[in-house]
């Protein structure tokens, strides 16, 4: 892992909280000229600090406002079962997030659907794909906080202030 300094991390900060500024815009928010910046950028996207620059869709006006975390628990714990289970899971485009869980929970999903009937439709849809041994739902009432931006500011080396 290449070292980030000051510039690096307020690149990541300003991108983070908005991926459309232009080399220009950026290289005056974080204090650099446009060619320094441009290359800083280019680094961090090939060394893979930035995975990708996407705009984060409204997802109650496109229709998906339903939020549900699903918690799955299964007897199978065998390198195979996985690999068949997360490639059945990963096909779902209902699934935003799929987690393997320590604890009780053996696996967390974060799905998003129309409705109750959209969710009931997606659940057919799990339990078709591999033998579970529970699954349990809990729809999200309010979304109260929702980021997808690090908290870089908390690593000592981060952020420059």
């Amino acid at each position: 892992m290449e070292h980030l300094d000051r510039y690096d991390y307020a690149i990541l900060a300003a991108l983070q909280a908005d991926g459309t500024l232009s080399i220009a815009q950026l290289s005056e928010k974080v204090s650099l000229s446009s060619t320094p910046c441009w290359k800083r950028v280019r680094r961090l996207e090939e060394e893979g600090y930035i995975e990708s620059r996407v705009a984060i869709v409204n997802r109650r006006k496109v229709g998906l406002p339903v939020t549900v975390f699903v918690s799955v628990r299964t007897s199978h714990h065998d390198e195979q079962w996985l690999a068949r289970f997360a490639a059945a899971v990963i096909a779902l485009p209902e699934v935003l997030e799929f987690h393997r869980m320590s604890g009780d929970v053996d696996y967390l999903l974060k799905v998003v659907t129309s409705d109750i009937d959209g969710y009931d439709r997606f659940y057919k849809k799990l339990i078709k794909v591999s033998q579970l041994t529970g699954v349990s739902s809990a729809f999200s009432m309010e979304q109260i906080k929702f980021t997808t931006a690090l908290p870089l500011e908390l690593l000592s080396h981060g952020l420059p202030g």
